[in-house]
């Protein structure tokens, strides 16, 4: 039985492609897996706060030193990495902002890419000083994008900063195994978005058949 995360980060509701086709693939997920669990997180509508002066100081701080002031400004951050360590699936539903992750997105990140606890670091002359501690995981993401040309060889492929990024930051915890899914088109709508959409239920079939 694995435990599954489910994240949308679209402030939108149900305008929202991201949304839409990371709920169809945690439902077609559960009739395979029925035993499985899921914990649900929405930071579109929820955002988690951005890092301060304060979360900084707590977080570079040993634990046996923090003050209950410190304890306090970690506390979010503690619980995020907890259910984030804790899943053995993540289903993530991230679109293109500007090019990159939506700053909702960007927060979380910041809240649990943590050194002790997704990451270790141990300062010296060695090139690999940080090394990832969330391993054996398996991430599907599913990006809504404006247009479409961000793939490798596409048009826009050079203006791709949200795909990057992903493989990044999840890589540099220790999740190397990420599919993407992705929806395009939204601008133009009509008979372009239409076929993005129904490649990206049959890629959410294909995914979740194997």
């Amino acid at each position: 039985m694995a435990h599954l995360l489910h994240i949308d980060a679209s402030p939108r509701g149900e305008r929202s492609h991201s949304r839409r086709m990371t709920r169809e693939f945690v439902e077609q997920w559960q009739r395979v897996h029925p035993n499985d669990t899921v914990t649900y997180r929405d930071l579109g509508r929820n955002p988690v706060p951005f890092v301060d002066e304060s979360w900084i100081a707590a977080a570079f701080t040993p634990p046996e030193r923090r003050s209950p002031e410190l304890w306090e400004a970690i506390r979010l951050s503690d619980r995020l990495a907890d259910k984030f360590l804790a899943a053995d699936v993540y289903v993530i539903g991230v679109p293109m902002y500007n090019f990159s992750v939506p700053a909702t997105f960007k927060a979380y990140i910041d809240q649990i890419v943590r050194v002790g606890r997704t990451v270790t670091f141990e300062p010296g002359d060695s090139v690999n000083v940080f090394q990832p501690l969330v391993l054996g995981k398996k991430m599907f993401a599913i990006e809504a994008r404006g247009d479409s040309g961000f793939q490798p060889g596409g048009r826009y492929e050079k203006m791709n900063h949200h795909d990057p990024y992903l493989v990044t930051v999840f890589g540099f915890m220790g999740i190397t195994d990420i599919s993407f899914i992705h929806v395009e088109n939204d601008e133009y709508g009509g008979q372009k978005l239409a076929e993005s959409i129904a490649a990206a239920r049959a890629k959410i079939c294909e995914l979740v058949a194997a």
